[in-house]
């Protein structure tokens, strides 16, 4: 057994402190984390406790004097979830976190720990396959060769094709969150379209926090979207499943014509996919099935399935157009799963 070495965080500073020796890891929920751990794929040799640090304004949820909100980075998905200003405010980020994993892990799950957890790909995830860049780089990826049903088809390359697994992220990317850091560095805002990486040539760094940043919170900015939003998540069971596909939608109509539209895609790259091109192609335009139809097909032009996950494709643009038609109250919402 390997020796872990513990301290327990006192404060902000004094965690990114601790941060800063090799080897260290932050700890709240630890519900990916400790996975990890005792899959061997994560070998943290000192772990810093956070939990204690809720009182210095990372463990709860605040307005801002923009009109937005902040939530701390030590919320429970569960508390966060059901926040009387999200549930009202953001009823899309609420779907999108009750949609994620099962009440015990959402009772101790964080917003920080839930942007932070890593691909579920079986690959990575079982250590008898010796080929995984994302765990070891340099080593390749078994999974292209190998079974990719649940995986990439926008954003991936050559060295990986796993997806982020998070449904919060999908949701927070729909509605232009900012996950706010403060690091050896000082205190900075990332926006989330930012704050996770495409793979390219290393998969193994999954965000773009410079070494030592602990998140403190994810601020969101005031929502036109608030009346009119929608989460779908099509998985292969209704319970404690990860998405093949996710659509997370919003819109505000101006009469007969969307007015704003923003839709993420979730189960279909390495970070939340923000469906830019059916979002331009809506935006101004009255709703219909054929619009709708058309924008999810021209967004889906640039995806570059594989054998096994061919299907995502056309999976994804009915997705959109069902997240979409819900979100305007034109269909009823359900709970989906596929056996794709």
């Amino acid at each position: 057994m390997e020796a872990i070495a513990y301290e327990r965080a006192n404060d902000i500073a004094s965690a990114i402190r601790a941060a800063g020796e090799p080897g260290a890891a932050f700890i709240g929920g630890g519900t990916n984390l400790l996975d990890l751990m005792k899959g061997g794929i994560a070998r943290p040799v000192k772990l810093i406790d956070i939990t204690h640090l809720r009182d210095e304004g990372i463990g709860t949820i605040s307005a801002l004097p923009s009109g937005g909100v902040r939530i701390g980075a030590l919320m429970r998905n569960s508390d966060a979830a059901n926040h009387a200003l999200i549930r009202s405010q953001y009823p899309l980020l609420t779907q999108a976190m009750l949609a994620g994993a099962s009440a015990q892990l959402r009772n101790m799950a964080t917003i920080g720990g839930n942007l932070m957890q890593r691909t579920r790909c079986p690959y990575f995830y079982d250590t008898a396959f010796a080929a995984c860049n994302k765990r070891t780089p340099g080593s390749g990826c078994a999974a292209v060769d190998g079974y990719h049903r649940t995986h990439a088809i926008f954003g991936a390359s050559e060295s990986c094709i796993a997806v982020n697994p998070s449904d919060m992220s999908v949701a927070l990317a729909a509605l232009d969150a900012t996950v706010q850091v403060t690091g050896p560095d000082g205190a900075r805002g990332i926006p989330i379209g930012a704050f996770h990486r495409l793979p390219g040539d290393r998969p193994d760094i999954d965000t773009t926090l410079k070494p030592g940043e602990l998140i403190t919170s994810v601020d969101l900015p005031p929502s036109p979207l608030s009346n009119h939003s929608s989460y779908l998540k099509v998985r292969d069971r209704a319970s404690y499943a990860f998405a093949l596909v996710s659509v997370a939608a919003g819109l505000h109509m101006q009469g007969d014509k969307i007015a704003v539209i923003h839709i993420a895609l979730g189960g279909v790259a390495p970070k939340p996919w923000r469906a830019t091109i059916a979002e331009g192609l809506l935006t101004g335009q009255p709703l219909s099935d054929d619009a709708l139809r058309q924008a999810a097909a021209a967004q889906m032009r640039d995806a570059r399935p594989l054998r096994d996950n061919r299907y995502k494709v056309l999976l994804a643009e009915r997705a959109m157009v069902r997240a979409v038609n819900v979100a305007a109250g034109r269909e009823r919402a359900g709970v989906t799963g596929a056996t794709a």
